[in-house]
């Protein structure tokens, strides 16, 4: 295992942009290191190696962005636990290994959907947002798991955060409401009927929200 890592440290050195870090240190991206391998690279690196838990576990141990993405990359999906899933989850701190968790690993498990349940409900902002992007990937992959999520649930957890200090979770439940709403027609007709009070709001905000999705379901004036 250490030669392993050893070689996958090699690997990442070899491909280092410090070009590409720094902007990602400036952005805010906080990792005690960043090789500022881009994504498609990273990818190629993991194709070298078999998928193994023990191995993704070490990677994910390691605050290093590229190990941490290509963890999600290695874990078979098969061994990966719901618990497992919820601790990953409520270590993420940025937006790129939140997008890139989704993709490769957790929007694959036969279980998304009640992971998307159970962090939806959480208190913390990050783990919220984690939830409402997996849910998002869901409905773009056309995952039959969507129709297993309580609609009432998701779309009023979704509204209920479009007004979050945070942008990051904002801009996740905007998107979650876009792209449930694009499945069907009776689903994008019921999230407009939900935030029919954004568009004669004193907060503009909400009235631009509420533009978009009538934008984004065909709805426009």
């Amino acid at each position: 295992m250490k030669d392993i890592l050893r070689q996958i440290r090699t690997d990442l050195r070899l491909s280092m942009n410090g070009v590409v870090s720094t902007s990602m240190r400036n952005k805010g991206v906080n990792y005690r290191m960043i090789f500022g391998v881009e994504i498609p690279v990273i990818n190629r690196i993991a194709q070298k190696y078999q998928s193994d838990a023990i191995l993704a576990e070490r990677l994910w141990e390691e605050d290093v962005r590229e190990m941490k993405i290509m963890a999600t990359l290695l874990y078979p999906v098969d061994q990966f636990s719901k618990n497992k899933a919820l601790e990953w989850i409520s270590v993420i701190k940025d937006q790129e290994l939140r997008e890139q968790i989704c993709k490769n690993i957790l929007q694959r498990l036969p279980y998304a959907d009640e992971l998307v349940v159970t962090t939806i409900n959480s208190k913390e902002d990050n783990i919220v947002t984690t939830g409402l992007w997996l849910f998002s990937r869901l409905c773009i992959t056309g995952s039959d798991l969507v129709d297993k999520i309580d609609s009432e649930i998701l779309i009023n957890s979704a509204i209920e955060n479009l007004g979050s200090e945070s942008m990051l979770l904002r801009q996740s439940a905007l998107n979650a409401l876009k792209f449930y709403g694009r499945t069907s027609r009776d689903r994008s007709e019921l999230i407009l009927a939900k935030t029919a009070s954004f568009e004669n709001s004193d907060n503009g905000v909400e009235n631009e929200m509420f533009d978009q999705l009538k934008f984004e379901f065909g709805f426009e004036d």
